[in-house]
Order: structure tokens, then sequence, then C-alpha cells
């Protein structure tokens, strides 16, 4: 169950909605939590390339690199260092809809949508 505010048109409270209302070949937008990645580096999260591989680097390979300028001592609010990655909103748009079963009320949709299986998913026509 799920909440939904703004301008609800003929709907009225308790209504059910399923899969009817969506047709063979519509578009639609799907939003959901993403997969939660853990504590992850600059290489996986923000897709840094690292140092070289030689050249007298031995322990430097997946590092960031330099982070700033010495001038103002600090580290500037928004760098992108290592940290929690996913478990995000994410909002898959353009998706078309393959196939209605209003029997079993499913939706197949063509194309990858956010989380791990068994998530809830918000889809908008």
């Amino acid at each position: 169950m799920k909440e939904l505010r703004g301008d609800t048109g003929d709907a009225k409270e308790g209504d059910i909605f399923d899969v009817s209302v969506f047709a063979e070949g519509d578009v639609v937008a799907v939003s959901g939590i993403s997969k939660g990645k853990g504590f992850q580096g600059v290489v996986k999260r923000h897709g840094f390339h690292g140092g070289p591989r030689s050249h007298g680097q031995k322990h430097s390979e997946r590092e960031p690199g330099s982070i700033g300028a010495t001038g103002p001592q600090r580290v500037f609010k928004g760098t992108r260092m290592a940290g929690r990655m996913g478990s995000g909103r994410i909002t898959v748009k353009n998706l078309e809809v393959i196939q209605v079963d209003t029997k079993h009320n499913l939706l197949a949709l063509k194309g990858a949508v956010p989380g791990a299986r068994g998530t809830l998913l918000e889809i908008r026509g």
C-alpha cells in the first residue's frame, strides 16, 4: 500500500489499482530503491581510473589521487570520495509494456527495473 498525493481525478479512497490500467505498447516510468552496495571506493563508486600499474606505483592502483589544492587547507564539499553506494531512489524512464496479464495481475516490461527481487516499485504511465 502506498499513499499518493496530488490530483486524484475519478479515484476515491479505497479504490484498487491493478494492471488493467495499462495496455500493451504503453511507455511507463518505474521508480524504486536501488540495491545497496555498501562502502565502495572511488573506482567503483565514481568511475575513477586510479594510478598506473607501473612506474614505481606499489599500492596506489585504485586510489583517488589528489583531492584538492593546498591553499584553502581543507577539502571542498561535494568532492567525490569513497563512501556508501546504492540504496537511493532511482527512476527508469521509457520502459515499454510488453504484456498485461490481468488474470494473475502481472505486468511484463522491456528493460531493467531498479532494486532487488521483491522490492516495492512505483509504475507511472
